[in-house]
């Protein structure tokens, strides 16, 4: 007669890391089975679906860091079929009460996915929401430092020779950027020239950047109106904007299945905060840092210069809410209307 366990699904939880993976897994009673660890390659990943395939049929793997450490693994893993859970790692009052080592926080993640409590499923990537990203990360470093090169030129003005110093200290950003990448600093090589010297090669070095970044913005552009050409059509929503919403929207839009599950997606779903007689709702400060921080500054533009914002920011006001509660309520609308344009499984895949 054929045992009942045996034919319950076994549910895997791996802890990540650079070089390896730690794998655990439990029953669907939760208990232990097994922990292994295996390398971070491609011979690896096989290794552990193989290992894990060894103690019966997989229901679900849940990873830590599905979109770094875990995210070879990640791909590999629903290449073949196997449904991936994105899971936190355990908070700190759990570590306090347990320890912490890689078995124990695999073998959290995989009882996190067998009490429901995981994120949701993994994002694909290797699509052109995973493009996004990575332009995004070269995009974002090149903006810091162009900023830290304009603040520096900047402070350089205010130090350099009177001489100096007077030609520049009135002139707007472009215009000081322009003149400075024209300086000739002179055959002698004195305070004067060293600065003219130093103003140059930053003032170039910021028209490099800015070259760089609008090249970034180009190519996004090309991958938004690619999969989602209405985005840009929203009041206040640009390039980078946009990709950052669809780069946490991810390759799979199946995985989001309704529009409150998008808005937890984004730390935007209002999180309950009662107690006694009192009823409220906090902000959420889960969820994507990035696409919540896009919705704020959507949010923040809309509220300077969109009438309808404008007139609702008036409404609440009056109704006693603060600006950061009002914020919080216009951040959850963005959400819903930028849901209506993300992009949509296709059909046949129903």
């Amino acid at each position: 007669m054929t045992n009942l366990t045996e034919l319950a699904p076994i549910t895997v939880g791996v802890d990540t890391h650079g070089e390896t993976h730690v794998a655990a897994v439990l029953d669907h009673l939760g208990g232990v089975l097994a922990v292994a660890s295996f390398a971070t390659t491609a011979g690896g990943y096989r290794d552990l679906l193989g290992w894990a395939a060894g103690h019966g049929t997989i229901g679900q793997v849940g990873v830590e860091g599905t979109g770094a450490w875990g995210a070879g693994l990640s791909r590999h893993l629903r290449s073949e079929g196997v449904e991936v859970l994105e899971v936190c790692r355990p908070d700190r009052q759990m570590r306090r009460r347990r320890g912490k080592d890689d078995t124990i926080d695999a073998i959290a993640a995989a009882r996190t996915v067998l009490a429901g409590e995981a994120i949701g499923p993994a994002k694909d990537a290797d699509g052109a929401m995973e493009a996004m990203r990575v332009l995004r990360v070269v995009r974002r470093s090149a903006t810091k430092e162009r900023i830290a090169s304009i603040n520096q030129l900047r402070a350089l003005v205010t130090t350099a020779p009177e001489n100096l110093r007077d030609q520049l200290r009135y002139l707007n950003g472009r215009r000081l950027v322009a003149t400075t990448a024209r300086l000739r600093p002179g055959s002698t090589l004195d305070a004067t020239s060293a600065t003219k010297i130093a103003m140059r090669a930053l003032a170039r070095r910021i028209q490099a950047l800015a070259d760089e970044i609008a090249d970034y913005d180009r190519r996004l552009e090309e991958l938004i109106v690619e999969v989602a050409p209405a985005m840009l059509e929203h009041y206040a929503v640009g390039i980078d904007t946009a990709s950052a919403l669809l780069v946490a929207a991810g390759d799979n839009p199946d995985r989001l299945r309704n529009e409150a599950a998008w808005a937890r997606l984004c730390g935007v779903a209002p999180i309950p905060a009662s107690s006694g007689a009192r009823h409220r709702h906090r902000l959420n400060r889960g969820g994507d840092r990035h696409a919540n921080s896009a919705l704020w500054r959507i949010v923040l533009v809309r509220m300077g210069s969109h009438e309808p914002t404008r007139a609702y920011v008036a409404r609440r006001t009056t109704e006693g809410l603060s600006k950061r509660e009002i914020m919080r309520c216009l951040k959850r609308y963005v959400a819903r209307e930028i849901y209506s344009s993300l992009p949509r499984p296709p059909l046949d895949a129903h």
